[in-house]
């Protein structure tokens, strides 16, 4: 694969930024349900038909397009609007909560700084920190995303406490002793099945990301919360979820206002993770009956 010369890689970097730049970048999501119900020690009273099913549902579910506009120092980031089918609108907003996501996602780099509104449980909040630092490992593999070729770097991240897809059965799957610890458990409890929020479910700590950037695109952004490479990032791959940039339009005509959000009750990234595991413990309770759900149960936040 060509390299792409230092002087041309100049010219190209000078062309850029001696004009008033913007461009837009199109990412299709794909996550694997396969790997997602892994995590969760798979279910066996449902039959292979059934977990097909269910897996085609998810997969419809998390395949999502997303919108990334930018200019020399900053972008949005956002999803796609599209019609949803009848019904489906809130149970979406919800499921977008529960994977982290949702609402316009704003990278300042030359201030260091992000911003995020977010619905959650109907209540509107403004994200506001500094982005997050990644420790990029770059190598020289390449490969081509489109017409443009791509460099690979790979970091190790630490997760996102609020996205369930970061989440798993503790221990291993096929352990035996603790299959038969949890049937005991379910028998004592009068349950078959195990609640999504227990004790038995844990974090995943840590993930190496794999991420290929365009460095004839010499824009410091990326999807998503992505960002830190010479060059824009086109695709990221977590493990779980892949985000693959499938269209670039490079000044055009129809220029996009790219500012920071403004609505929603302003809050750090570690006070809405608070917000959010709060609410998921009072879910738990409620729905797993330890102490109950009734009026003296907290609800606000």
């Amino acid at each position: 694969m060509k390299k792409i010369p230092l002087l041309l890689a100049l010219f190209v970097s000078q062309y850029f930024f001696a004009q008033e730049f913007q461009g837009t970048a199109v990412y299709e999501s794909k996550t694997s349900t396969a790997e997602l119900m892994k995590n969760f020690g798979g279910n066996r009273e449902i039959t292979p038909e059934m977990q097909k099913n269910i897996e085609e549902r998810m997969k419809k579910m998390f395949e999502k397009t997303f919108i990334l506009n930018f200019n020399k120092s900053a972008s949005i980031y956002k999803e796609e609007e599209k019609l949803d089918a009848p019904g489906t609108n809130n149970g979406g907003r919800m499921m977008m909560s529960m994977m982290g996501g949702g609402g316009t996602q704003y990278k300042n780099v030359k201030e260091k700084m992000y911003a995020v509104d977010k619905e959650f449980f109907s209540k509107e909040f403004l994200i506001k920190d500094s982005l997050p630092k990644y420790q990029w490992q770059m190598g020289s593999e390449t490969k081509k995303i489109g017409e443009y070729t791509c460099f690979k770097a790979t970091a190790v991240v630490a997760t996102d406490p609020t996205d369930f897809r970061n989440f798993r059965m503790r221990g291993s799957r096929n352990d035996e002793n603790k299959e038969k610890e949890q049937k005991e458990k379910d028998s004592v409890n009068g349950s078959k099945k195990t609640n999504f929020m227990n004790d038995d479910i844990e974090q995943i700590k840590e993930k190496t990301i794999t991420a290929w950037y365009c460095p004839e695109i010499p824009i410091n952004q990326g999807p998503d919360k992505y960002w830190g490479l010479p060059g824009l990032i086109l695709e990221v791959n977590d493990g779980t979820t892949v985000l693959l940039c499938s269209k670039i339009v490079l000044n055009s005509k129809e220029k996009v206002e790219i500012k920071a959000p403004t609505k929603g009750k302003e809050v750090t990234q570690k006070e809405y993770d608070e917000i959010v595991k709060k609410k998921m413990e009072e879910m738990r309770e409620m729905y797993g009956g330890q102490r109950g759900g009734g009026p003296g149960g907290r609800r606000g936040f």
